[in-house]
């Protein structure tokens, strides 16, 4: 089985003082061999460049200038993967550092190709260590987060398992840091998913940028590509082994059954909208329920500057998002088929 593991920073660092916590990055380095010896291939998502580099260089906390935290995470990353390539090496496993940006996704041949990468490299046995390439990312073209960063990997890999692997042992009701009383959260089926609302304080740790918001929308992203995904401590790594062995251990996501292909997968999660289309009762029902085109007429209003062939997010009348699409034309061009309602023009 193909195995997508998402490490974060609170794991991977001491929060105390920021430094490297060796013993943890040794146990799950033991439990990722032992994998590979069982016959799985591995992808390793690791997070952790900033804050590595930032003890690195004495800085106390999380540079907020864009250039400053690419700076600290070029320094950061040499550390982390000179680490990784000395644990792995002790067991003969080669890896691979593979660093990504939103803008390798979001055009098609480059999406193509990073799919067509991590291909070669899992045949070959090498083990991918993935992170967000920080050094040139910009504001506009980051992931946010190795959550979701994790999951468009798992996507790509066809992976059968995504572990996101975290500060608490699964989810629950509430934050249990803060509510003793929480309850916990074994199973969620891909319907309950769709409709889950997770409180918005719940972040991650001053290092990281990731907290239990956008652990779910990673469920999301790799539920719908027919990944199943877990939510578990990063400190008991060997869990792994029991849960793909069926034990109810963490929180887990029951893969969609209508999985969507690798093309809609692009559109939906690697592509960057660069315009809005309202739409009509009538066409939401067309486009979500009946798998039809999208005409003009259906088109309530026009938002955003876009051009032919670019990625528009579908909205319902209440602001909703309810798909999105590669556009035949640009927006004055759809802005003119709107309002002349030639009904037979499909936008795309």
């Amino acid at each position: 089985m193909n195995l997508v593991i998402k490490i974060g920073t609170s794991t991977l660092t001491r929060p105390t003082t920021g430094d490297l916590h060796i013993s943890a990055i040794a146990h799950l380095v033991e439990v990722i061999v032992e994998l590979r010896r069982q016959g799985h291939s591995v992808v390793l998502v690791s997070s952790g460049a900033v804050g590595v580099g930032c003890t690195r260089l004495g800085i106390t906390d999380r540079p907020k200038k864009l250039s400053t935290r690419q700076a600290v995470a070029a320094v950061g990353q040499s550390r982390l993967m000179g680490i990784y390539d000395d644990f792995f090496g002790q067991f003969q496993q080669p890896v691979a550092q593979v660093l990504l940006t939103r803008a390798n996704l979001v055009e098609r041949q480059h999406y193509i190709n990073v799919s067509n990468t991590f291909q070669e490299l899992l045949e070959m046995g090498i083990l991918p260590i993935v992170n967000e390439n920080d050094t040139v990312a910009t504001e506009e073209l980051k992931f946010g987060d190795n959550d979701t960063l994790s999951a468009l990997v798992a996507s790509l890999v066809q992976a059968q398992w995504l572990f996101l692997l975290t500060d608490v042992d699964r989810l629950y009701s509430a934050d249990p840091r803060r509510f003793p009383e929480a309850e916990p959260i074994l199973a969620v089926s891909s319907a309950e998913l769709r409709s889950l609302v997770v409180d918005t304080n719940t972040e991650g740790k001053s290092w990281g940028t990731g907290g239990m918001v956008t652990k779910i929308t990673a469920a999301r992203i790799a539920t719908s590509a027919g990944v199943r995904t877990v939510i578990m401590h990063g400190r008991e790594p060997e869990n792994i082994h029991k849960i793909l062995q069926g034990e109810p251990i963490g929180t887990q996501f029951a893969p969609n059954p209508q999985c969507l292909n690798a093309r809609k997968r692009w559109i939906a999660y690697g592509m960057i909208p660069s315009g809005e289309l309202v739409l009509d009762d009538g066409a939401v029902t067309a486009v979500t329920t009946k798998g039809r085109s999208l005409l003009a007429a259906g088109i309530v209003a026009v938002r955003g500057e876009f051009n032919q062939g670019d990625c528009v997010s579908l909205l319902n009348r209440s602001g909703v998002e309810i798909g999105r699409g590669i556009s035949f034309y640009d927006r004055v061009e759809v802005e003119k088929f709107r309002d002349a309602d030639r009904k037979k023009l499909a936008i795309f």
